[in-house]
């Protein structure tokens, strides 16, 4: 997957990013600069892309 690639975030994680970059062309940001601190942001809360569904199970 070539960086930049948002094909593996989910539906939910590209409308919260969008909300985000949006809130921050409010602020004045630059549109560089404020899809930057979305997907950042996205990330941290996140941790990236889709999660692997399923759970561990313990013996």
């Amino acid at each position: 997957m070539p960086r930049g690639d948002k094909s593996s975030y989910t539906d939910k994680q590209k409308r919260q990013a969008d909300h985000i970059e949006e809130s921050e062309k409010k602020e004045g940001k630059s549109e560089k600069e404020a899809e930057r601190i979305a997907w950042a942001t996205v990330n941290k809360q996140d941790g990236g892309g889709k999660k692997g569904g399923g759970s561990k199970s313990g013996d």
